[in-house]
């Protein structure tokens, strides 16, 4: 039997062998993938691995660096191998990740000292609450633009130094190494010859002076971080070093990080200001580009660095939501209601409403624009009649309800209204889900040819880096809208479902707000 690009998994896959590409790495919260990208913007490739995630006490999140990094050296070789482009045709690679999950290493030997403490890790509560008691919130929030939350890598930082055995001695002494995904990525993949991060994640440890765009004495005094254990900060588009020879034979550049949602918001285009994009992921990411502008949020936001290439910063607003497609996967594998997660659409269309029925999933808290770490996930309006439909479409409603929420706050923020939305990722191929969003929000939603939008944003990231794209305009001329989402819902019951859903989270909330 003679092995065919189908066969391997590369469906309508068009190579021109005289060509070069780009290689995007995603390394998500659930997977690690390896992409192939051609000169149009389409996927040529892809590869995937699932990446372990263990819950050792309730509330708290970890993940191995050493399986991560495997895994995404994995992937590397496997796309490689489907497409039979190699590394003699990939002119740069980009780096994408799950942006606040901490890994900190041994300088000397390169090896973790503790497990990654992942973004939806709820275990630094207690020192979250103890800042907050001490009057640092405004610190934080005036220097990074973000909230004091345990969501964030300062904390968890501090959390490893404070109880791994030796650590702070460590620290001290200069020989520990604190990174994002990205940084333990590059680090690695350069046989230890760049430490670095870009702007666009070193926002999201609560420990970057957006406006300086430099790390913050007063912020590392705070959460008792050394400067030693930082790594240099660069822009999203530019040089970090060459894959190592014993990992692709061609040590082709790394040109392109960014962290993921700031990816995605790049590869949406969303390149001017109020341009919103919305990932519908294992957590939701609404990012608004506010242009040159930190707009501080007053509604329950973030502002965070969106886009930093071409020597410009333009600035977002964000709302992250913590629980979106990771609650139709609590449904699958810890209720078992649901099979599949393809399932989850046919069984919330296949009755007319939720029956009264809302599923707030506080499962660690509520993000944006609650920022309640200690709110818990609720299920209420069950009747005699309910059924696991009722339940899952429930589920799948929250997503919109969350993401309602965000975006009524941006345009609070802001003072404009928003016309539409950009959508990926997983869940924004789930038709109810999106039809229900548009509804809710009474304004078209528009969802992209890929889901995989991440991995195409920090691919143009990489490939402008080169020359291989020219400019902006190349990369708006590749973006092509795959559905567009009308609403068609009444007023009446528009208002109807939000009063519900307002009622829910309310009673899921650990304080009256």
């Amino acid at each position: 039997m003679s092995l065919n690009l189908g066969s391997l998994g590369v469906e309508d896959a068009s190579f021109s062998f005289g060509c070069s590409y780009i290689m995007a790495l995603d390394c998500g919260t659930t997977s690690v993938l390896a992409t192939i990208v051609d000169e149009y913007g389409c996927i040529v490739a892809q590869a995937r691995r699932s990446v372990k995630t263990s819950f050792p006490r309730p509330g708290w999140v970890e993940q191995d660096p050493m399986e991560v990094l495997a895994s995404q050296i994995g992937v590397m070789m496997e796309v490689q191998f489907k497409s039979g482009i190699h590394s003699d045709r990939i002119a740069a690679i980009g780096i994408s990740n799950q942006r606040e999950t901490t890994v900190v290493w041994d300088r000397i030997s390169g090896q973790p000292i503790y497990n990654a403490i992942v973004w939806q890790c709820r275990r630094t509560a207690p020192l979250i609450d103890e800042l907050v008691e001490r009057g640092a919130e405004g610190l934080v929030r005036s220097r990074t633009g973000l909230t004091l939350d345990p969501y964030f890598s300062a904390s968890k930082v501090q959390w490893i130094l404070d109880n791994v055995d030796g650590a702070r001695e460590s620290a001290a002494a200069g020989d520990l190494m604190f990174g994002t995904i990205d940084t333990w990525l590059i680090y690695n993949l350069t046989g230890s010859q760049v430490f670095a991060t870009d702007y666009t994640n070193a926002s999201r440890t609560a420990l970057f002076n957006i406006h300086a765009l430099d790390w913050d004495d007063d912020l590392l005094a705070l959460f008792d971080v050394p400067r030693s254990m930082m790594p240099e900060v660069r822009w999203s588009s530019g040089d970090y070093g060459r894959v190592a020879s014993d990992i692709m034979t061609n040590m082709p550049p790394i040109m392109g990080v960014a962290g993921d949602q700031q990816a995605s918001l790049f590869g949406h285009c969303c390149f001017h200001p109020g341009q919103t994009k919305n990932t519908y992921g294992t957590g939701c990411f609404m990012l608004m580009n506010t242009g040159d502008e930190v707009v501080e949020s007053k509604n329950g936001l973030v502002s965070t660095i969106g886009i930093a290439a071409d020597g410009k910063i333009s600035y977002a607003l964000e709302g992250s939501i913590f629980a979106a497609g990771s609650t139709v996967n609590w449904l699958r594998k810890n209720m078992g209601i649901i099979s599949s997660v393809s399932e989850s659409a046919q069984l919330a269309a296949s009755i007319n409403d939720n029956e009264g029925c809302y599923f707030v999933p506080a499962f660690a808290g509520l993000g944006a624009p609650w920022w309640d770490p200690h709110a818990r996930g609720i299920v209420c309006g069950l009747t005699g009649a309910s059924s696991r439909a009722t339940i899952v479409r429930a589920a799948c409603e929250s997503m919109a309800y969350q993401s309602y929420d965000v975006l009524r706050a941006m345009e609070q923020d802001v003072g404009l209204s928003i016309e539409r939305l950009s959508v990926d990722g997983g869940a924004a191929r789930n038709e109810f889900i999106m039809q229900f969003q548009a509804d809710l929000l009474d304004i078209p939603v528009l969802q992209c040819e890929t889901v995989e939008t991440t991995a195409i944003g920090v691919a143009y990231l990489a490939g402008l880096a080169v020359g291989y794209w020219g400019d902006l305009e190349e990369l708006e001329q590749n973006a092509q809208i795959v559905k567009t989402f009308l609403p068609h819902m009444s007023a009446e019951r528009r208002e109807q479902n939000l009063a519900g859903w307002r009622d829910a989270v309310k009673r899921s909330l650990s304080t009256a707000q």
